[in-house]
């Protein structure tokens, strides 16, 4: 799919030379992308995120080098494939794994609040993919496959504890079940890999997040362990036999920022749930989760996808970061040079869409499964039907977003929109979930055309200011991030910008205080609350500038 008239403008040089060594910045994928899984295959590497209740579910990202990805699709992108309805945003599209197996390529995943597990499959990665075939035996989460050379596959998933008598709260297992890729079935009885995780006796909490390696003698699982905040971690067990018993390392975890200080500068924290691959090259590099707070735990943009340098010490894995700290820049593998143009998901940029496409680009999320068509593309505008369903609820309201990939940065829009009622509301979200979100937007009150800033207040909305307006359209409205604050601006025709009001809580909006397991979204977003009407949204364009990478800046000997 080609992107026209959409622009990737750097503020910054990413092609570092360190005394003739090249690095690739973190995060590789930044924003909301969490839970990453990786193969290769045919030349390339695949890597899969989860989505939870956005649609399309699962984008797969395509690299010739682990360095310069691009996305080439997304796994599940019709309706029969993923219905969302009803969902809350943090259920939906858990921890999805990619595998390539004899020209078939493998995900499996889970639908949280759904149907639960499910494997599809398709010959090209950049799809279209199967429908889902249902794995009902699989009573758990985030399954992932393994193939063994001697021609049997098996499924390996996080379950509940056995008998389902949990000696402590997180108290989980990683079970398995061989696996029939003819019929798509277990075969067998589930067994018991790893109860509670690395020692038992000191209560580790949600072992979950597996997958197995097969590498000289050994059988290895990685699993993740600690939960997905701060305690979060990577560990390894290996065995002989895949069926175990499974000895954990004595130097796990593999992978933690736990034990540092919260004080430091520029911290990554949560690091976890990871996925090893060996190159072409023969390096082992591995991609996990991680976070990045602008103060304290507070975060906005989401669980985000990095990569460090494996090595083997032993005959064990462990992550390599160089110093206890994960780093923001690494040796590319094979000394790759990072191209030009293509920093779309790392680094700071800018992202500007004219809708001059016929379809929507992959970077577009939809809150949960549209079911109709509300919108269209046409003569480089994106017309948006309003309509009743709101972003308070789990329906599937007029809302097209966008990731929040910075912490600092703006996201502006130009759009038309005349509206006939008080009830109807036209312009741009900053959305976390149903009860935790700000909203930009265009209306009308005692029947002259306004501008105002809505809170998120349970199913109800809060004015936090309001402008009457001198004519209803068109007009420019961008949110303005800045760390621990929003800023909300407007500009009438040709006007300069104003300012509606700024140093809105950005807080509010962080995982800490909304909970749940995604990102914030900046979303084009039109609702006529409770009444039904025949209005629409025209957006001519939509520009992202993301500039809160800091720590690329050159030091003395770049």
């Amino acid at each position: 799919m080609k992107f026209k008239k959409v622009f990737f403008l750097c503020f910054i040089v990413v092609c570092f030379v360190v005394k003739g060594q090249h690095t690739y910045t973190n995060p590789i994928l930044a924003g909301f992308y969490p839970d990453p899984s990786i193969c290769k295959a045919n030349g390339y590497y695949y890597m899969v995120n989860s989505t939870f209740a956005y649609f399309p579910g699962i984008p797969v990202f395509r690299s010739k080098d682990l360095v310069n990805w691009k996305q080439i699709g997304n796994v599940l992108d019709r309706p029969e494939q993923l219905d969302l309805e009803g969902l809350g945003v943090s259920r939906g599209i858990f921890a999805p794994t990619i595998h390539y197996h004899q020209g078939l390529f493998y995900v499996t995943c889970t639908i949280v609040d759904g149907k639960n597990n499910f494997v599809v499959t398709s010959t090209n990665p950049e799809g279209p993919w199967s429908n889902p075939i249902w794995i009902p035996e699989v009573e758990g989460i985030d399954p992932s496959m393994f193939f063994d050379a001697n021609g049997k596959s098996y499924i390996i998933y996080n379950s509940g504890p056995p008998n389902n008598e949990s000696l402590y709260d997180g108290h989980r297992t990683i079970k398995m079940y061989e696996f029939g890729i003819e019929k798509m079935h277990v075969i067998g009885e589930e067994k018991i890999l790893i109860n509670g995780g690395t020692d038992i006796s000191k209560k580790p909490v949600w072992i979950e997040g597996p997958h197995i390696y097969h590498r000289n003698e050994y059988y290895y699982l990685i699993a993740a362990e600690g939960g997905t905040s701060e305690e979060h971690s990577e560990v390894v067990f290996r065995s002989k036999n895949i069926w175990g018993p499974y000895k954990s390392y004595d130097e796990n975890p593999i992978l933690t920022q736990r034990d540092l200080d919260s004080n430091r500068q520029h911290p990554i924290t949560s690091t976890g749930h990871a996925d090893i691959i060996e190159t072409k090259n023969g390096e082992w590099y591995g991609v996990f989760l991680g976070c990045r707070p602008y103060e304290g735990n507070f975060y906005n943009t989401g669980r985000e996808t990095f990569m460090a340098p494996v090595t083997w010490e032993n005959g064990w894995p462990r992550f390599d970061l160089g110093t206890k700290e994960v780093k923001y820049k690494y040796p590319t593998p094979g000394n790759v040079k990072l191209e030009k143009g293509n920093i779309f998901y790392s680094n700071n940029f800018i992202f500007r869409d004219q809708f001059e496409d016929t379809v929507l680009g992959f970077n577009w999320l939809f809150l949960r499964t549209p079911k109709e068509k509300w919108y269209s593309l046409d003569k480089g505008k994106l017309k948006m039907k309003t309509r009743v369903p709101s972003c308070s609820g789990t329906g599937n309201p007029s809302f097209i977003g966008h990731r929040q990939q910075h912490s600092k940065g703006s996201v502006s829009v130009k759009m038309e929109f005349k509206a006939t009622q008080e009830s109807e509301k036209s312009g741009l979200i900053v959305f976390q979930n149903e009860s935790h979100y700000y909203y930009l937007c265009t209306s009308i009150k005692n029947n002259k055309p306004v501008i105002q800033v809505f809170k998120s207040s349970g199913k109800s909305l809060e004015e936090l200011a309001s402008q009457y307006l001198s004519s209803n359209t068109p007009i420019k409205l961008k949110i303005r991030a800045n760390n621990t604050t929003y800023n909300f601006l407007y500009a009438e025709q040709n006007k300069p910008w104003k300012t509606l009001i700024d140093n809105v809580d950005a807080r509010f909006l962080s995982t800490k205080v909304a909970g749940g397991f995604v990102g914030c979204i900046y979303g084009m977003y039109t609702t006529s609350l409770r009444n039904k009407t025949e209005n629409y949204a025209l957006f001519d364009w939509f520009e992202y500038v993301g500039n809160d990478m800091v720590y690329n800046k050159k030091t003395k000997d770049e």
